[in-house]
Formats: C-alpha cells, structure tokens, sequence
C-alpha cells in the first residue's frame, strides 16, 4: 500500500476521490499521523482520518476507561470500564475495524515536559488533544523546527467551548487551495485594445477574481491568444482585462477560457508566538469579537490547571471568580483583544469539566480536515485558530440549582456537567424520526447514543427509516457499517450498531421510503406521537416532502446535508421559523435538447447523450417491448388486428426491435459495429450536409462558431482502444438485455476481428430531414407519434417475417431491462458511456474525460468526506437540545461551511412571516385553521363556520386538485346546499381533509386573498366518519 504506485480501491473511496483527486489520495496513503488523547474529541480525529485512508495512525492515551467516557467516546463499552481497561487498549481494534488499508497502532508511555520527542520524526502530522499548554508549545516547537517541518495541531474542548491551532510550518505550498473544478467560460468578445476586455458569452458570470489567471483556447481571428496564460482584472461578473491587445490580430468569433490553478504558499508561526496576537477565523458574525474573547479564557483555563493542577468545580462561584480574574490578566497581555466576555468565562468553569459530544463532533470534523489537508497540501488550511462556543446552549441554564450539574456516576455525567440532568431526562424520553441512514445517518446515530436520546426505560424511541441496502462505497464514511454487512439493509444495521454505542436505546428501524405512498404508515397519527424529525437525505425532493408533513403536523425539523467539503443545516421549528419549503433554489439548467442531439460543446454534454443512449436502448426499449407483450397475448393476435387497421400504440417499435432481434454474440458485435457507424461517422456526415462549414446565419455571422463546433466524421479503427472498447461494451449489453448467452473469450480481438470483417456496411446517403436547432424544443414522443401507412405496411411485413423465422415464439417476446449501476465495474455500464463520450467528445474536439470523471456526472455522484459528514451532524445535534429546551429564535444557529476554503458561518434562523389577509387577521405557514363538521354538515354550513370562528368568509374553496366552490364557476352557487360528505366523498377510515381557502379582496378586480389550509373534521369529536 505504501509503494508510488499504489491502486486507488475505488470501490471503497470513489465519493471521496472526487472530493480530494488522486494526487492527495497518494500522499495520505503514504504519510503517518501521531494523535495524542483518545477523549470526546481524539476518539473523533481517529475515526475521521481512519476512514479517509492514511497509511498509519498511532494512538497515544495513558488514562484508563471510566463511565464518564461511556457517553464521550463512542468506541469505549461497559466491559472496558468494569475491566479498568486502558482508553487506547479499548479503542485501538475499533478504529482499526474502520479501513483496512490503515495500520493503527498504540502508544501508553508518559508524554509530558521531560520526554525526548524525536520518536515524532517518523511522522507526517502531530495532533495533541487533552494535553497541557506547556506541552502543547514544546511539542510544537520541535515539530516546526524539523526540515521538513512536522505538520502540527493541537485541538481542546472544554465543556462549551473548543479551539483547534495550526501550525504547518513557514512555507507551507498548497497545490489547489479551493476544489474547485474550473469551468469553460465561452467568450462573446474580445476588444483589441490596452487594456483588451474580454466579455462573457450570453451574460454568464465568469466567477472570477482579479489576480488569477485564465487560458485561452480556440479563439477566432485573434489566435495568438490561445494557449497562453494571462492575469484578468475583473471589470464586472461578466466582463475582465487581459492586458494589451491592441498589437493582436481582431477577434472575429468563438473561444473559450480556463482559470489556471496556481500553487499557493501559506506561512505559519509557533504557537508561542501565536499566543499574543492570534490570528483566528470568525464564525458567527453577529459576535465578531467570540473568538478572542475564548481565546482569552481558554488561555486562563490552562493557567488555573497550571496553578491549581485540576479543572474549575462544577458550580463553584469561587472557582469562577478566578477564573474571571486569570482571563483579565490574560487579556491585558493579548496585543489583539476584545472586552472579557464575563458570561462566556462563568460558563466555561462551570462546564469545564463536562463534555458536549455533538460540539466534539463537530470540532472533531473541522480538525480533521486540517489533518488530511497537512498531509496532502490540498485546500487552504486553517490560520491558525479556529474557536467556537455554544454559549446559547448554556446560558439559560445557568439559573438551575448548581445539584442539577453534579456526577452521579454513569455514562451522562460529562453531558450533566454541561446541560443538567433534568435536560439529560427531557433527551432521554425524546421520541425522534429520522428519515435516512446513510453517513449523516450513521453520525447522527452516533450522537443520539452519545446523547441518550430515546430511552427504552424513559418511554422514548428513535425511529430510523432507509429503504437502502449497504454498499462498499458506504464504508468509507457510515462508520457503523463494516465489511460483514455489505449488502444488508442500512437502518437495521445502523440500528445494531448504535445499540453496540448504549444499549439504553430503543432505536425501531424500518425499511421504508418516506413519500405520499407510505402515509398509511407515517399518518398524522405517527408523526403527532413525535418530538421531532430530523432528515439525513441526499436530495431535495424527499426534503421538501418530510417538510411538508412536518408543516402540516406542527413538528420541529432538523435538517442538514453535504457536498464534498461543503456543508450546511438548517434548523425548523414550529411557529418561531420559516420551513425549508419557505425558500426554493433556481432549478438547475436543463442541457437543451438539441444540444445535447447536435451541437455539444462540453464534455457533460457528451456524458449526458451517452447516458441517455444507455437509458434508451438498455432500459426503456426492452421495458416498452415487455409491457407490449403483456398487453398482446401473441405475434399472430397482433398482426391480425394490424391487418385489420387496428393502430396499436408502440407497435411500430416493438416490431423492428423483434425483427432485429439478435439471437447469437456475432450478431451484437454487428450491431454495435453499425451503432459506431451511426453515432460516430453518419451523424456527422450528415451535420455537415446540412450545414457545410461555411454555412452563415441570417445577420451575417458563422453558423459554426462557438460555442457550437463542428463535428469530424471518424473512420472505425478496431486498433483503437477506444473503438474496441464501444464495440466490446456495446455488444455486450445487447446480448444481456436480449438473452444472449457468451463468454468473456467470445468478446476477445480476435474474434471480434474475424466478425467484423465479414460485415458490411451500407453506404451513406445523405437525408433532407430537418435538424433541430432551436434551443427551446423538447424531445418528441416517438410513441405517441401516428405512423404512416407506409410505415405501418413496413411493420406488417416485418412482423410476418418474424413470425415465419419462429423469432416470434414466447422466449422470444421477453428481453431484460438493464438498471443503470455506476458502482458495479463487472457490469460494463460505465465501459459504455465512457467509450460512447469519449468518443462523442473527439469527434466534436471537446477535451475527453477519464472514467473517473465520467462515473462521477453520469452517476450523479455527490462526492463527500466523513470530515463533512461528522461536521454537520454534530451541529444539528447541538440545535437538537435546545429545541427540546424550547429557546427562542435567537438562540437557534443555523450553519453553512466550506472545509477547504475554510470558512463557517452560523448565522440566526429566519423568523417566520406573517401575512395579512385583511381587517387585522394574519396568518403564517405553521396556521391550519380547524372546523369540525357532521354528516349533514353543508358546504354553506362550513363557510359560515369559518366566517363565524375566524371573522372572515371564505370566497373560494379547493381539495387538491378539485375546485369545490367559485362563484363564478357556473353552477357552483348550488353546491352551497350539499354536504361536505357528498362533495368530498372521503374513504371509510379518513377523519379529515385540508381545504385550501382563499377569501375576497377588499376592493373589486384585485386578486383573491390566500389564507392558510383550513382542517375540515367529518365527525364533531375528529373521528372517522
């Protein structure tokens, strides 16, 4: 594993492959990390890079397991605290368990002020976790003053408050500090000027900045540009300089450009010297001066261990007050100060013995990052502090008597010390849902064990709902799955695994979707037995559904997801903020059709149009021809009711798929032969025949001009790797979705060779049919189109053909649709659509991408990292507590972060809004008025009631889809005499319907007044009817 050439296991790191690149996969492969205190928070460092693939880690810890580690350290079990087992002893085979490409090993010897540290020299990085200051700057010291230096981190979480310092050294050079993929920016114009300015094709922002660098790239007229390398100055999102232009050639059409990636070098201090003028990130910007405020009182919380050799006593003011006094005289030394924050220092001594394993968690994440980024020099590290507090949290517990915060003895102490026990028994009766249990599933797991969320004995529960079963790809980053449980259902597993954390829980697990189809299951009576919901999804479609039930039940959402190093949560309660459905991103841009059909002009397109050719010819062709056959019993009843001028739909396509159907090898290699014939010389042919090079648009300019390209006709060349490839996969997709058995020898170049040479291929004839060229077309319904008679004549005879070669008896009226897979590479899925884009891309010029790539925009891959995944679920866990403390909007932080750039911003929820009907009636999203009815309950009765009950009179009422009442809909003024049943007509068990009601304007000609959903009850007491 250790060689240069070491294989990538993409089965196990492709979604963070696409996070980090090879380059840095390489180098975390061969670099060694020491990480000091196995803690809440070194228990989290461990798993994260364990799992991002290191090639060695040592664990050093020297304390033995108590309780107190049983709700901070998730790999630490009862058995190990009865049997006083040492802290690394316990978790060492745990993390080891995580990936076994890394070699773990531990370390118990004393590490403090007198150790000799050159045993550090064999490592790559150093993390210090629970260690003292002093400790701290000598380890720090020695690691800088290596050649090269020892990448150094030291990480402290201290009840409500943690900080993590790095140190990388005074030349530390980072090869990519962003991630980002650089993106072709097609060009409109250049000016042949000094300074010439280049403008942005369509108004597309160009997301640039001034100061980097762009390449040019197949530029019209002024050629001399392309392949060079220039500076831009940003003008406007749309426009930028470039320098001198003026001595160039005019710039008549076309080009591209793309930023340069260029390596940056960032320089680091000692921690010694950091210590007085600390160069921090802020997080939350509505208390800009928090970050040096903690670092004031962290600085004071290592001087009282130093003086008092312990923590400061839960709840003792005198210990507080030192504090206080420690954190001023600190403060006066710190060249770049803030006021002392006196709450954030009473808070910290009175939590600094507890643990709030959601902010190690989180904390845990962040640091994490900065590891993997240490080894590889991939993204902007941290400079140099990063401090977060969750003074929101505490802070209103700070009036419970100080015996709510004292040890009892069990595994909730170090939470106790921080929230008090009556928080810890509200958490422990909690009845959660959580939808998903992928990797924020599997962390958020983690924290509820940790937490002690949903008691057994306490009445609570969580319930966990996934309908996925666990692939390879999952290990690297749902840390409860391993190996063994490959292939077995996630949420039953998760389930298992949590229970492994604190067998106090009662976590019930089901296999479901959470959808209108499975209401039955999660009714309203379901969801009104929950304290709240959280989501662990990976698309916004199922989110917007869990909101919406969420909406209608008045119950707190959690939410949160990932991309890559990106992540974000979003925090949902009832009456106090807006819903994820209050704000809607822009749909992503569809590829139009016709360019995806004719004129590709980047490689997603290409992968699209590969992908879409896997769709139609591997999975909706032979389902369409299944569903034909179950309708038609027989060949024969077919083509009789066709004779007959019966038109039957689809008929037209199953017919020529039945003709042509393959029943040897041989005959898919032909098939794919004249596929690569079709897609890769004639269609080419035939762009070209329509509009020759020198084709001009009615205003004069070229047709051919970017971002369209013209597209080269290719000559097949079985040497080619890239034509063999498409002919190999091809044929042997046809011969899966038609029943053809083969041998992996039958599809060797030999034998291909020998069939191929015996094909031949018809010769092109150039067409007259129209191609589409406009951009706002969409694709036509091949079956629903008429057919014409001569077509219909063309399919009788080839139907009758079929029947008379037997190629129509049963066996032969059932293929096997394909189910695109992008994970499984035995199943040459990929093989295609990369062989097919590929070759798409070379036949238009457009820069070919390598499998990798392709897998990751066919797939629809989200890449991601555990170091995200653990972020975010340890900040939406911190949120959990204060919703079941019921705090007010202020306290409530919602959270977006970049781990690459770095940045996190947290920021207050929005309030939710409300909206004025009219006369001093307002309503908000979370409203649903209620109007209990009975069987002879009228549709006038039910406006009346509204107006009696909300002073307002409905103008117009609509169920669904169904328009029950508009006045001005003829006919509708008698429906005012029927029953509610009658107009509705509910099913047996249903107790209610949500009526959407909108009421008159206050002035004639305005539009109506929208209110909220109105609840009509069938029965006085709720009941079904």
């Amino acid at each position: 594993m250790a060689s240069d050439l070491m294989e990538i296991d993409d089965s196990l790191y492709s979604r963070q492959r696409y996070v980090l690149g090879d380059s840095a996969m390489h180098q975390m492969a061969q670099s060694s990390v020491f990480l000091s205190g196995v803690g809440a928070l070194g228990v989290e460092i461990a798993k994260n890079i364990a799992l991002a693939g290191v090639k060695a880690v040592t664990l050093h810890d020297t304390k033995l397991c108590e309780a107190w580690d049983l709700g901070s350290n998730f790999f630490v079990r009862k058995e190990d605290v009865s049997s006083q087992r040492g802290r690394v002893e316990a978790v060492c085979p745990r993390v080891a368990e995580l990936n076994p490409y890394v070699q773990v090993d531990t370390s118990s010897l004393p590490l403090d002020d007198n150790t000799e540290l050159g045993f550090l020299r064999k490592y790559q990085c150093v993390i210090l976790t629970e260690a003292s200051l002093s400790l701290q700057k000598r380890v720090n010291k020695f690691c800088h003053a290596q050649q090269p230096p020892i990448r150094f981190i030291s990480c402290d979480a201290y009840g409500i408050c943690v900080r993590v310092f790095c140190d990388f050294g005074e030349a530390f050079e980072v090869s990519d500090p962003t991630g980002e993929e650089p993106k072709e920016i097609f060009i409109q114009s250049i000016t042949q000027d000094n300074p010439g300015v280049v403008t942005c094709m369509d108004n597309h922002p160009h997301g640039l900045q001034t100061g980097q660098s762009v390449v040019f790239r197949e530029v019209g007229g002024m050629v001399e540009l392309n392949g060079s390398t220039r500076p831009v100055t940003v003008l406007s999102p749309h426009s930028f300089k470039i320098g001198d232009t003026s001595q160039l050639q005019p710039y008549t059409h076309g080009g591209f450009v793309v930023l340069v990636k260029t390596p940056k070098t960032f320089t680091f201090e000692t921690l010694e010297q950091q210590l007085c003028d600390p160069q921090v990130l802020i997080p939350d910007f509505s208390k800009p001066e928090a970050p040096l405020q903690i670092h004031a009182a962290m600085l004071a919380l290592d001087r009282f261990q130093e003086q008092h050799c312990r923590l400061p006593n839960i709840g003792c003011l005198q210990d507080a007050e030192a504090l206080l006094k420690l954190t001023e005289e600190v403060n006066a030394t710190l060249k770049n100060k803030a006021p002392v924050n006196a709450e954030l220092v009473r808070c910290l001594s009175r939590t600094a013995r507890g643990t709030l394993p959601p902010l190690a968690a989180a904390v845990g994440g962040i640091a994490s990052q900065e590891v993997l980024k240490a080894i590889t020099g991939k993204f902007a590290p941290l400079q140099q502090w990063f401090y977060l507090d969750t003074v929101e949290l505490v802070g209103p517990l700070q009036s419970l008597a100080v015996e709510e915060f004292f040890p009892r003895g069990d595994r909730y102490d170090g939470l106790r010390a921080c929230i008090g026990e009556s928080m810890c028994l509200d958490l422990h009766k909690l009845r959660v849902f959580m939808v998903g249990c992928g990797a924020i599933g599997c962390e958020m797991l983690k924290n509820f064990a940790l937490l002690g969320v949903g008691l057994a004995k306490s009445s609570g529960e969580v319930c966990i709902t996934d309908p996925d079963l666990i692939e390879k790809s999952n290990l690297n980053r749902q840390f409860l799955f391993r190996p063994h449980h490959i292939q077995k259902p996630k949420s039953t597993t998760a389930a298992e695994a949590t229970h492994d954390i604190n067998p106090e829980l009662r976590v019930e697990a089901h296999l479901n979707k959470v959808c209108p189809a499975t209401e039955n299951v999660y009714n309203d009576s379901f969801y009104s037995s929950l304290n709240i919901v959280v989501t662990a999804l990976d698309n916004v479609e199922a989110r917007r559904y869990v909101d919406s039930r969420c909406v209608s039940n008045q119950r707190p959402l959690l939410d949160s997801g990932t991309m890559g190093t990106k992540g974000h949560t979003e925090i949902i309660v009832p009456n106090l903020t807006e819903s994820y459905n209050s704000h809607r991103d822009p749909p992503e841009e569809e590829i139009p059709f016709c360019t995806l059909k004719s004129f590709p002009s980047v490689i997603e397109h290409t992968i699209q149009w590969a992908r879409d050719k896997f769709e139609s010819a591997f999975v909706h062709k032979p389902s369409m021809y299944n569903s034909f056959w179950q309708m038609h019993p027989s060949a024969e009843v077919v083509l009789q009711r066709m004779q007959a001028g019966e038109s039957l739909e689809g008929s037209f396509q199953v017919i020529k798929l039945l003709s042509r159907r393959p029943i040897q090898l041989e005959h898919c290699i032909a098939i794919a032969r004249l596929k690569f014939e079709k897609y890769f010389k004639r269609k080419a042919l035939q762009l070209l025949h329509s509009f020759p090079l020198e084709t001009r648009l009615k205003d004069g300019s070229l047709f051919w001009q970017s971002p369209k390209r013209p597209p080269t006709p290719m000559e097949f060349d079985l040497k080619d790797p890239l034509h063999f490839s498409f002919i190999i996969s091809t044929a042997r997709l046809f011969a899966e979705i038609h029943n053809v058995p083969y041998s992996e020898k039958d599809l060797s170049e030999e034998v291909v060779t020998k069939v191929l040479s015996g094909l031949k291929i018809p010769e092109y004839r150039p067409s007259e049919k129209c191609i589409e060229t406009d951009e706002t077309a969409k694709k036509p319904d091949e079956i629903k189109m008429p057919l014409s008679s001569e077509e219909e004549r063309e399919a009788i005879a080839q139907l009758e053909q079929a029947i008379a070669t037997n190629k129509a008896k049963p066996e032969g009226l059932h293929m096997s649709p394909l189910q695109f897979e992008k994970d499984d590479d035995s199943n040459g899925h990929i093989d295609f659509v990369t062989s097919a884009s590929s070759l798409r891309a070379r036949m238009y010029s457009i820069e070919l991408a390598d499998r990798l790539k392709t897998k990751r925009i066919a797939g629809k891959i989200i890449p991601a990292i555990a170091t995200a995944t653990a972020a975010v679920a340890g900040l939406v866990a911190l949120e959990l507590i204060k919703v079941v403390g019921g705090y007010r909007l202020e306290s409530f932080k919602n959270c977006f972060f970049n781990l690459a750039i770095p940045v996190v911003v947290l920021t207050e929820p929005a309030a939710v809004k409300q909206t004025l009907i009219r006369d001093n009636i307002y309503f908000s999203i979370w409203d649903c008025w209620t109007i209990f009815g009975h069987e002879d309950f009228t549709l006038s009765d039910f406006m009346n009631a509204v107006r009696e009950k909300y002073g307002i009179e409905p103008s117009m009422v609509v169920h669904g889809v169904k328009m029950l009442y508009v006045p001005v809909m003829p006919g509708h003024s008698k429906r005012l005499k029927l029953t509610m049943q009658k107009l509705i007509k509910p099913s047996a068990e249903r107790r209610y319907v949500d009526l959407t009601v909108s009421f008159a304007p206050e002035s004639d000609g305005d539009e109506d007044l929208p209110g909220p959903p109105v609840r009509y009850y069938f029965s006085p007491d709720g009941k079904a009817p």
